[in-house]
């Protein structure tokens, strides 16, 4: 389903057609699951065009699938950008958006206020690369602009964080980007395009975990990252495997050759190629049936939050709650620019008695599922600093959100009562 010259759809209505065109082979409406590894060339000419990016069309599925095609045409329509590339998981998305960026002993500014996975990701992993990370606070814009040098390539952040559903100031951020000429690059896995729009507050990349609000259903991960098409790799020479001849794919200029779409192209041919990162046909069928509910899902998602986290403000055992969509949140004037449909449903909460009384309160729990894990349709509940940032310094702990006496929900979408009387008695019982 086109776009591009018809009529202009809803969210609602994109989140369902949106790449999805009946089986030519068989009518079939709902996308098959093309569960194959190779696909016949028409003749010697046709396998040559395809390699040469003269035509487009399927080669391998390391590289490219029509399930999974189908699902970056969704995604890529959903944010309003050029293309899309999907790939294994959200890390795997992380790795390939900067992949075509940098170099040996270049950097990445990235905002303190991250998952603890890519916090551990760009403070370690990516030396191994020769890249590295500044880690900034991102509510400081003077700082971002500052820690920015000769050697940066881009700019990372979250739109709304994990874990305290912190929220960022994507203009001011995405103007300094543009003035020191550097792409923004923005995860929106806890937003999702229904709730934010990172393209059209002026980010350049945008990148998804599948596996969470996207999907929605526990079943499958993956990862996503949609390029706005509006960047100009070649203005200043700092993005080569874009803008000049390319030789991990014979010479090609990139920029020059493919205009919008060079970002998308290199990600499938020379990263999908090179680093494997693929995403399986039945993972992205399973995450094209979980968007078709998407904006019902995250109405109700944030509809939860809002009345639970209210009512865990005024919770005796309960010291801090930092959701966003609280008024009492310093984030909650930045909901009408970043996300004025609702601040998501991640947040975490303080408790008064500290670490064994968070330890005490998730074996407590009965309804929400102690899982390493956001955004399913169930509620979900995590020690953060003792998992998922547990890898942390105790200081960068503390930066993205996840102190020793904090605890991350996930708000899921029963029915809010049974949420809160669930939270009610594990909360009693750890504070006992």
């Amino acid at each position: 389903m086109s776009t591009e010259t018809g009529p202009k759809y809803g969210f609602e209505t994109l989140q369902i057609h949106a790449g999805a065109q009946p089986d030519p082979a068989t009518g079939a409406r709902q996308v098959p699951i093309y569960q194959t590894t190779a696909y016949v060339f028409r003749d010697a000419d046709h396998a040559a065009a395809l390699f040469n990016l003269q035509e487009v069309g399927y080669i391998y599925s390391r590289l490219t699938n029509p399930t999974v095609a189908a699902l970056q045409e969704r995604l890529a329509t959903l944010e309003g950008g050029a293309g899309a590339v999907c790939c294994s998981s959200g890390h795997a998305a992380q790795i390939m958006a900067l992949f075509p960026l940098m170099g040996p002993g270049t950097n990445v500014v990235a905002s303190t206020r991250l998952y603890g996975g890519t916090v551990q990701q760009f403070t370690n992993t990516i030396r191994k690369f020769g890249w590295s990370a500044k880690f900034v606070d991102f509510n400081d814009v003077d700082a971002v602009r500052a820690a920015i040098d000769d050697d940066t390539r881009a700019i990372f952040c979250e739109s709304i964080a994990n874990p305290g559903g912190y929220i960022t100031d994507i203009p001011a951020i995405a103007e300094v980007a543009d003035g020191a000429g550097l792409p923004l690059i923005v995860d929106n896995t806890t937003a999702t395009p229904y709730l934010c729009r990172p393209i059209e507050l002026g980010a350049t990349l945008v990148v998804h975990s599948t596996t969470k609000y996207l999907t929605g259903n526990g079943t499958v991960t993956g990862g996503a990252i949609i390029d706005s098409g509006k960047f100009d790799w070649s203005a200043s020479g700092k993005f080569p495997s874009l803008s000049e001849p390319e030789p991990a794919y014979h010479g090609l200029k990139f920029h020059e050759v493919l205009g919008p779409m060079a970002f998308t192209f290199h990600g499938i041919a020379i990263g999908l190629r090179d680093l494997g990162m693929t995403m399986n046909p039945q993972a992205a069928h399973y995450t094209l049936m979980g968007i078709e509910t998407l904006s019902l899902r995250m109405e109700r998602h944030v509809e939860n939050a809002v009345k639970i986290a209210s009512w865990l403000e005024g919770h005796a055992a309960v010291e801090k709650v930092t959701y966003a969509g609280l008024p009492s949140s310093p984030y909650y004037d930045r909901i009408a620019k970043v996300c004025p449909k609702g601040a998501s449903s991640l947040f975490t909460i303080a408790l008064k008695d500290g670490y064994e009384a968070c330890v005490k309160f998730v074996d407590s729990l009965e309804l929400f599922s102690h899982v390493a894990n956001l955004g399913d349709t169930r509620s979900l509940v995590i020690h953060s600093a003792s998992t998922t940032h547990r890898q942390l310094t105790p200081e960068q702990q503390e930066a993205a959100g996840a102190a020793p006496n904090v605890v991350r929900l996930s708000i899921g979408i029963e029915a809010a009562d049974d949420l809160i009387a669930d939270l009610d008695q594990a909360l009693n019982k750890a504070s006992a």
